[in-house]
């Protein structure tokens, strides 16, 4: 095999060089020129007492987006300012536009933790196994659903549920909502017998509770169901006139509300954060917990919700249990 050299100017002079070597004197003064850089900047990180500077991890949750995207993301993001503080761990707010988003993000590991309803809290611990409910609000023991009719329906307040809604126009709000679809549903089904579309004319889905309040009152639909911390809410707020779409009932109590976390967070956010960010949870003042239409927060377990997880799926709602 023949060599091929050059002869490249030197002063005066030409001399023969080898490209062989050309290259590794290449190679050798960019690798002189970064060790220099990195000796460099090790000397000035030495003499300025600085460490390895590594992006901290970032803490992300949600919430079932029960009223208006915009309105929650005001309500939210305080919380993550509040928990970031408290635990020592960089956190954010990541809106989700349906129910089952923020189950999908939970299951991806895009969030980790979510204020779920029973049921959206049901669905993410059966996809996700170790996930956990670690805290509820003090009434999410014992929630409750109103039936709301428009302002001019004929159909007055009852104990128990007015028979006079059978074949008019009824919506729930998302379908996977624990006090929109699925617990109103399992009582209406006791109480007549029949499945919401034996019993209603036309069956919808608005989509979130505020929506459904909406479109009572206006007409779109006879009669819905709708969290009664919602309703209440935006009548406190003067948001609601109660007279514009009354209730006419409400439902027995149920379990809903509550904060569950991923498995393993300890491992990512450092020891005792699972500890941390419960207790920071159950430390929100009343302004805090407000944010979640509740005075306070209570501890909760998966058992809690035992009886929501049996409905969902006698109502196949969620994966029977193998």
């Amino acid at each position: 095999m023949t060599r091929v050299s050059h002869r490249r100017r030197v002063g005066a002079r030409f001399v023969r060089v080898d490209p062989i070597w050309s290259r590794v004197g290449a190679a050798c003064l960019a690798a002189a020129c970064l060790a220099g850089t990195l000796c460099l900047a090790g000397t000035l990180c030495l003499a300025n007492g600085c460490r390895e500077v590594r992006k901290p991890a970032v803490f992300r949750f949600s919430a079932i987006p029960n009223e208006d995207q915009k309105q929650l993301r005001a309500t939210y993001e305080p919380v993550a300012r509040y928990l970031a503080e408290r635990t020592g761990v960089a956190v954010e707010y990541v809106p989700a536009a349906k129910y089952d988003a923020t189950v999908t993000m939970f299951v991806n590991n895009d969030i980790q933790m979510a204020w779920y309803g029973g049921l959206t809290g049901v669905q993410a611990r059966a996809e996700v196994p170790g996930a956990h409910a670690v805290v509820k609000g003090e009434l999410d023991g014992r929630y409750r659903a109103y039936v709301i009719v428009a302002k001019n329906s004929p159909v007055r307040r009852s104990e128990t549920f007015p028979t006079e809604l059978a074949g008019r126009r009824f919506t729930f709000g998302a379908k996977t909502s624990t006090s929109g679809r699925l617990m109103p549903e399992y009582f209406i089904r006791q109480a007549t017998g029949k499945a919401p579309a034996e019993l209603f004319r036309e069956v919808g889905y608005s989509g979130d509770h505020a929506m459904t309040i909406r479109m009572v009152k206006d007409g779109v639909w006879d009669a819905g169901v709708v969290d009664f911390a919602v309703y209440d809410g935006q009548v406190k707020e003067g948001k609601l006139d109660p007279n514009d779409c009354p209730v006419v009932w409400t439902t027995p109590p149920f379990a809903d509300y509550q904060f569950t976390v991923r498995p393993g967070l300890d491992a990512v956010f450092g020891a005792g954060f699972t500890d941390r960010l419960t207790k920071s949870l159950l430390a929100m003042d009343p302004d805090m917990a407000g944010r979640f239409r509740r005075r306070k927060m209570v501890p909760a377990g998966d058992a809690d919700f035992a009886g929501i997880a049996a409905v969902a799926r006698d109502l196949g709602l969620v994966r029977p249990v193998k």
